[in-house]
């Protein structure tokens, strides 16, 4: 059967190995972001096709009555392709979950030092031929409030429980009883926290979860960390609140509006570390995407196959 990897970076060209190429091996791949002319050739007669961020709407789906399966490479497959749709036309929307789980909290945890120590701060004074020595926090038995306690928000709480810190979290459908923290209230939780950590997904139930009134709440000490969802946060008054040193740092991996625009506020502030919606991204992490996704793209090219004989 016809199948198609339709928008492969570079980057995950290079991870691909020759052990995850033969688990399908009539898998056609197409490095880069493809027209609509190639987009059609590579989906016509195809029964699945691995997506990795391609917009696919109804009227697109409608046009390839053979395809069976999409495999989207990452949980967020509802920002890419119209799930309703493709269901309503028989078409599977998979999706790789637990991929990143490590690599993020990594950068989560990397995010919190780098505030707590000012790293950046510091980077861009020396660039500038300044030698300065802003005070740091030590985060050894400080406390560490996670929001969300899903696989991200899970490995940070490992991760900094072996770093010595103490550990508070709230999840919306209760914290695992095997996690090494305090199950707390989230308004507690945010009060009480020297550092703050975002781990949930977007949706319009959190959406900003952190508005005004708690960002109100947190501690004038506060490190806010968050790398999820910019959206999580009500931006405008973050920034406020950071101009009048309510709160002592922010460090983020995610925006509201992506990329960050030229000239934004968060830009000029010092007591605000920056990364590029990056904390995914690491060979290990994009290794583990694409052997998640040949896999179930290989299980449900068999299963058609069994069907059909």
């Amino acid at each position: 059967m016809k199948c198609a990897y339709i928008d492969c970076t570079e980057f995950g060209q290079s991870v691909l190995t020759p052990e995850i190429l033969s688990r399908v091996p009539d898998l056609e791949i197409f490095v880069g972001d493809p027209d609509a002319e190639t987009l059609a050739r590579l989906m016509a007669g195809a029964a699945g096709v691995i997506n990795g961020h391609t917009i696919m709407d109804e009227a697109l789906l409608r046009k390839f009555p053979d395809l069976r399966t999409i495999v989207f490479l990452g949980t967020g497959a509802s920002n890419y392709i119209d799930v309703a749709a493709a269901e309503r036309l028989g078409i599977k929307v998979r999706t790789v979950r637990g991929y990143g789980d490590r690599t993020i909290a990594e950068h989560a945890f990397a995010l919190m030092t780098a505030a707590a120590r000012n790293i950046a701060m510091m980077d861009r004074a020396i660039r500038r031929d300044e030698w300065t020595l802003p005070v740091a926090v030590d985060l050894g038995g400080k406390r560490l409030g996670v929001i969300g306690t899903g696989g991200i928000g899970s490995e940070l709480i490992r991760l900094a429980s072996g770093f010595g810190m103490e550990i508070v979290a709230w999840n919306r459908s209760g914290v695992p009883h095997d996690l090494p923290c305090k199950a707390v209230p989230l308004d507690e939780l945010v009060e009480t926290s020297h550092v703050v950590s975002l781990h949930l997904a977007l949706n319009e139930a959190t959406r900003h979860i952190l508005d005004r009134a708690r960002l109100e709440k947190l501690r004038p000490d506060a490190i806010l960390v968050n790398v999820a969802r910019g959206a999580l946060v009500d931006e405008t008054a973050l920034l406020d609140l950071l101009r009048q040193g309510r709160i002592a740092h922010a460090a983020l991996d995610v925006f509201e509006q992506e990329p960050l625009p030229a000239g934004h506020a968060l830009k000029a502030l010092d007591n605000v570390t920056l990364t590029s919606h990056a904390a995914f991204k690491s060979r290990e992490a994009m290794l583990r995407l694409l052997s998640g996704g040949f896999d179930l793209l290989r299980a449900d090219l068999e299963q058609m196959k069994t069907a059909r004989a």
